[in-house]
């Protein structure tokens, strides 16, 4: 069959589908039926659905959880996680009520401003650059004024525009560096907009003031690296305070070991890489949920980890005086109106049940579930070892994987409570189940 298409854009959605499976599956009439099985019965919701994206066939689901008891800043949260990882929320739960009766988390945003970035060459003398760049900037901000105008009134627009020379590092290229305020949209599309415009006044007046052959406009886009756009969550409590662990560690010698293992990720970059990436498998859930872009944040989040030359832990721990503090600090450009977070049905239900956060709350929500996410990887590393906890909560997966029955499930649930889970161990369980159960069968027939 033919499996190249031409407009296949201009199909239907049920078109899409139907070329799709006839080129590309064994049963296309299977195939179908179940990828039809994932739209959404509320025609609205599909259709607002199929327009966050292109050629749109089905949905692909994850599941949504919660995880309650976060107290952060004195007001508790039950948080909303979207994730398909086993033991995420269950980890993220578990930190949480440990951290509810020992004074919660502490969060703060040190700052919130964004990057945007026009990159263009220029081959005249740079210091008419620099001797106009007051005027330029005056003209480049009035004549933006009617695009940022609304921003503005939200305690927003442009915040700095600075001239920077790369000319060292690649012949005749610069940038103007432009910094913006948001206030609680991630404010992406805003600031595309604004910097497309913003780099045709600056060659207008180029043109008009210092060379008739302008500038070269090379590129006019946002920078997903915001180390200015920062959020600080943090735990702390007397050594003594943190219990007797599992694996029979009394606190002092668990506070030690976790402070360790948080020291390892500051000089291990191989260490820190799965340190970072248990950080996000707690924020990147809260995003997600919420909408918000965790692509973005990723890439901010371990740029941001690397920004001494060596890529570090996200987290830090400190032992001093008795008392155990354990905190991140981490870059999160997000936000709560605009964009999907005001389109997608379920995040609005995601920012309900925070309690409709403006975009400063929600990254501190957000950053303490990191924390929180780490503080557990780490206390199960440290004390019972990961697979511990993680294959246990894994242990369903592999039951459905197996076709294990609803009683199969049951037993197999009671057969692991105190013994090793693996996928090989699981199946031997179900064959021996399954031969004894096919022997008490042969025995109940009668002769």
């Amino acid at each position: 069959m033919k499996k190249s298409i031409s407009g296949f854009s201009k199909l239907s959605k049920l078109g899409k589908l139907k070329w799709l499976v006839e080129n590309f599956f064994k049963d296309p009439e299977r195939v179908m039926k179940d990828l039809m099985s994932y739209w959404l019965h509320d025609e609205e919701k599909q259709k607002i659905i199929d327009g966050f994206s292109e050629n749109t066939i089905s949905n692909f689901y994850l599941p949504y959880g919660v995880a309650p008891n976060f107290l952060i800043n004195g007001h508790t949260y039950c948080v909303p996680m979207v994730i398909e990882e086993s033991s995420v929320v269950a980890a993220a739960s578990s930190a949480a009520k440990f951290w509810l009766s020992r004074g919660g988390f502490q969060a703060e945003v040190l700052s919130t401003h964004k990057v945007g970035q026009i990159h263009f060459c220029w081959s005249g003398n740079d210091q008419l650059l620099y001797d106009h760049l007051d005027r330029m900037k005056e003209v480049m901000l009035n004549r933006t004024s009617n695009l940022t105008h609304n921003m503005r009134m939200r305690g927003g627009g442009i915040v700095e525009i600075a001239l920077l020379d790369f000319s060292n590092q690649e012949p005749e290229c610069y940038q103007l560096h432009i910094k913006f305020e948001t206030v609680d949209s991630m404010g992406a599309n805003f600031i595309n907009s604004v910097l497309e415009e913003l780099s045709e006044v600056f060659n207008k007046y180029v043109q008009e003031h210092i060379d008739s052959n302008g500038v070269e406009i090379i590129m006019s886009i946002l920078s997903n690296y915001t180390p200015e756009c920062l959020v600080r969550a943090a735990v702390s409590c007397r050594v003594d305070e943190l219990g007797e662990q599992k694996g029979s560690l009394n606190a002092h010698e668990f506070a030690r070991r976790f402070q360790k293992a948080v020291r390892i990720a500051h000089i291990d970059p191989y260490r820190a890489t799965t340190h970072n990436k248990g950080i996000f498998n707690g924020i990147d859930a809260v995003v997600l949920a919420t909408a918000n872009d965790f692509r973005a944040v990723e890439a901010c989040g371990h740029a941001y980890a690397a920004r001494d030359g060596k890529y570090r832990s996200l987290t830090d721990c400190k032992i001093e005086d008795g008392l155990f503090k354990f905190w991140i600090e981490i870059p999160l450009a997000i936000g709560t109106t605009g964009g999907l977070t005001s389109l997608h049905p379920m995040a609005k239900r995601s920012l309900e049940l925070l309690g409709h956060p403006d975009a400063s709350t929600l990254m501190m929500i957000v950053a303490s579930i990191g924390l929180a996410q780490n503080f557990a990887a780490i206390r199960s590393l440290v004390t019972t070892g990961i697979q511990h906890g993680h294959m246990r909560m894994h242990l369903i997966n592999i039951l459905n994987r197996l076709e294990a029955t609803e009683s199969e499930m049951k037993a197999a649930i009671l057969f692991f409570k105190e013994k090793q889970v693996s996928f090989a161990a699981v199946r031997d369980y179900l064959a021996q189940l399954r031969s004894e159960a096919q022997t008490e069968d042969a025995v109940a027939i009668p002769t």
